[in-house]
């Protein structure tokens, strides 16, 4: 098992965890990519990336990197397959006929919230799809365990969702996942924390991967 891919695992799995939402519970921060078996739509993923790529262990961190921020080795993975599996998996939550690889994939298309936004204009299933896809956004002050982050929020404008206008935001951070975090720098965040130090074409692939469902 690659200790980064664990590590880099558990920055992006860490946030829903502690909110309750998925995975293990009672398991520290630092441990959580070592229990990635025990999240169930994650793990479906990453075991589809590997066996694409023909990579033996579902947390190379190049298998785990693809899952989160997107690039090349989605493009290996057989959509009609994969969209097989999901549709056993989540009988009566996803109907379509082809999958990605993607953590984006999995909230705009298995979760419910997209289409419950679609037939009641939901402020809360807005948020929720906010913060659950993973995010970019620029440090502006960090202060102990919490940061101050300015990213692009999702809005809802005459039955269409789009990325609306910038806003600064609380997140905190976990040192033991995250040693180091500096204003200026470009960050990923799940729901409310930031998750990792990323670069532009990171951010540029999140974004593409994005415009797939807005």
């Amino acid at each position: 098992m690659s200790d980064a891919g664990a590590t880099l695992f558990a920055r992006y799995a860490f946030p829903p965890n502690e909110l309750g939402y998925c995975g293990p519970d009672g398991v520290a921060p630092a441990e959580l990519g070592r229990r990635a078996r025990d999240f169930e739509g994650a793990w479906a993923y990453l075991c589809f990336i590997a066996g694409a790529a023909g990579i033996a262990d579902p947390l190379d961190e190049r298998v785990v990197a693809a899952y989160w921020l997107g690039g090349t080795l989605l493009d290996l993975v057989d959509g009609d397959r994969l969209a097989a599996v999901l549709r056993s998996r989540f009988a009566g939550q996803y109907h379509g006929s082809r999958a990605m690889a993607h953590h984006s994939f999995h909230v705009f298309e298995v979760y419910p919230w997209l289409s419950l936004l679609r037939r009641t204009g939901s402020s809360h299933a807005v948020s929720v799809l906010d913060r659950c896809r993973i995010r970019t956004g620029t440090v502006l002050s960090v202060r102990g365990s919490r940061a101050v982050v300015r990213s692009p929020a999702l809005a809802w404008r005459d039955g269409t969702l789009a990325v609306g206008g910038l806003r600064s935001e609380q997140a905190r951070w976990e040192r033991s996942l995250l040693p180091e975090l500096a204003v200026g720098d470009r960050v990923t965040l799940h729901w409310d924390w930031v998750c990792d130090v990323v670069t532009q074409a990171d951010d540029a692939r999140l974004r593409a991967q994005l415009r797939g469902w807005l």
